[in-house]
């Protein structure tokens, strides 16, 4: 256990809340292991109506390790996963741990070359991924330098009447499933049917074996992978627990909306859950009509999710004939919540909605409004147990700034990444001695309360995803027609920030939005196309030819009319 905090937020913590745990140092996958000790027949998944209980949940990720080991992965290889929230998703996950291998999560909105990019950096030779991702992968194959696919369909866990219905959904949209038989391409319901159920039973080193690789942005849109240990994810989950104060082992019930390939969903949702038994509702991907059917229908209690979910659940036409009583504690992340969002979710459910932060680099969470106790509106809360966080001057990032004056905001704790796989220098930048340089800026009031003031980089977050400008702006200047480029956030409802490009034509030559729209989704994920583009003359710039982002930005706020979509 760490020594002992002082800090005025302590003072803050709700009844039931340690400002210092005595963390276990073990793997990750226990906490699958002790749950299926102490509640073999309860509820571990939900998914279209299907339930899988714990037992059987534990059996499958066992029988996928040793078909992993099978195919000859070793402690430490890196393993793929490209599926939505779904059982397959929480199988893999759990079997990549127990076979001694490092998860790899992966948007399922990379297109190709981000894909390959991804793969080959972390030398990844297995991939999970969905049947609908078949012609993909298989075009990448080579250049991605995969040995083995593993692939599966929704269809093959849900009920058979949602099952029939989800393959006629997606035949209309043109999508073949099932499995194309190929050479070293697994069905996963076939490897799990031939494995072994005996423990594989592989020693870890929690504190330097590494449990995830989870790739984030970098300042220039290189893509990083940051290296959280075991015991750096069982940490940060364990202080969600702590944070949930009247949650209760083997009784709770959590929608879990957010995908598992972001960091949040991965450790609020689907860690968080497993280590107190918890079902879990899968959905594999947010609709709000269906998450306000579930929360009715499973008695939901916990429900994670962006500020863009819970905008949508409470603006629903409907949302007042599903009773939400059920639901207790909720956090939101990714992007800043409108207290008047917060104030009509619980006026709606009777539950806490509360706003937090975090960032890749530290499993994620390092900051939460307290549950039950003294909450700040636009603040993002104050530290999780057994961390600290200061905010210090943004030239140096040494001096500590006083109270209310802003700065880059740092963070020291337990859950904070080992460091950037394969990159040293840019490992250097951001851990600085034994701190997290986040990037962000920040004030503390004198309670300890942080408030997010700005980024320090250029980055916008949209929908719950970081996305950087200078990535979104090199690819569209690969168009020949275009002169200059400025890739910028501006504000929405919905998403937080929308993203916006202001392009400049080269003289005499022609493009339309349309073309730009193509370029960009045969380059990138969709959710980093921009939605909307303006032709302009020129640019603003500084006396040293920088764009000013920031000024476009202030000119969309200027305008008269709302960012709705």
């Amino acid at each position: 256990m760490s020594e002992p905090i002082e800090h005025p937020w302590l003072k803050n913590y709700p009844e039931g809340v340690r400002a210092n745990i005595d963390y276990p140092v073990q793997p990750l996958f226990l906490f699958l292991e002790k749950a299926a000790e102490r509640f073999p027949d309860q509820t571990a998944t939900v998914f279209f109506g299907k339930r899988i209980s714990y037992k059987t949940l534990l059996d499958k990720a066992i029988r996928f390790a040793n078909a992993l080991r099978s195919m000859g992965v070793k402690k430490g290889d890196r393993v793929a996963i490209m599926l939505p929230n779904s059982p397959q998703a929480v199988i893999s996950y759990f079997g990549i741990l127990l076979a001694g291998g490092v998860v790899v999560p992966l948007n399922m909105q990379n297109v190709a070359i981000e894909l390959v990019q991804q793969l080959r950096d972390v030398d990844c030779s297995v991939l999970v991924y969905l049947d609908t991702k078949q012609e993909m992968v298989a075009s990448i194959r080579k250049d991605a330098k995969l040995e083995h696919c593993i692939v599966t369909g929704l269809q093959d866990y849900m009920p058979y009447l949602a099952a029939l219905g989800y393959r006629r959904q997606q035949q209309s949209r043109g999508k073949t499933l099932g499995v194309r038989e190929g050479d070293s391409v697994h069905r996963f319901s076939d490897l799990l049917d031939a494995a072994s159920a005996n423990h594989p039973n592989i020693i870890v080193s929690p504190k330097e074996d590494l449990a995830v690789l989870q790739y984030t942005g970098g300042t220039t849109g290189i893509p990083k992978a940051a290296m959280l240990t075991h015991y750096n994810l069982v940490v940060n989950a364990l202080q969600i627990k702590e944070w949930f104060t009247k949650s209760e082992e083997g009784k709770e019930v959590f929608l879990t909306v957010l995908p598992f390939s972001h960091v949040y969903g991965m450790t609020v949702g689907m860690n968080t859950a497993v280590e107190l038994a918890a079902t879990q509702i899968l959905h594999p991907r947010f609709e709000a009509d269906k998450a306000l059917g579930d929360i009715e229908r499973y008695k939901v209690t916990m429900f994670p999710g962006t500020p863009a979910m819970f905008v949508a659940i409470i603006s629903h036409e409907n949302v007042r004939l599903h009773n939400l009583s059920s639901i207790r504690a909720c956090i939101s992340g990714a992007a800043a919540l409108s207290p008047d969002v917060a104030h009509i979710f619980e006026e709606l459910t009777g539950g806490s909605l509360v706003e937090g932060y975090g960032l890749t680099e530290a499993s994620p969470v390092t900051h939460c409004n307290p549950l039950y106790g003294k909450r700040k509106l636009s603040s993002v809360g104050i530290p999780l147990p057994d961390t600290e966080c200061k905010v210090v001057d943004l030239e140096h990032g040494v001096r500590e700034m006083p109270v209310g004056i802003a700065g880059e905001l740092i963070i020291r704790g337990p859950q904070v990444m080992k460091g950037y796989w394969n990159m040293p220098e840019e490992t250097a930048m951001t851990l600085r001695d034994g701190w997290l340089y986040t990037g962000d800026i920040a004030r503390l009031d004198k309670s300890g309360y942080t408030y997010i003031v700005d980024r320090k980089k250029d980055m916008v977050i949209s929908g719950g995803y970081n996305i950087y400008p200078e990535h979104i702006e090199a690819v569209i200047k690969e168009i020949p027609e275009v002169k200059d480029v400025a890739v910028a956030g501006i504000p929405d409802r919905f998403r937080g920030e929308m993203l916006k490009a202001y392009i400049v034509l080269k003289a005499d030559t022609e493009l339309t939005r349309e073309q730009i729209v193509e370029h960009c989704k045969q380059r990138l994920a969709a959710y980093k196309v921009p939605r909307l583009i303006e032709f302009r003359r020129d640019l603003p710039k500084t006396i040293i030819g920088k764009t000013l982002r920031r000024m476009l930005i202030e000119e969309e706020k200027s305008k008269p009319h709302v960012f709705d979509s």
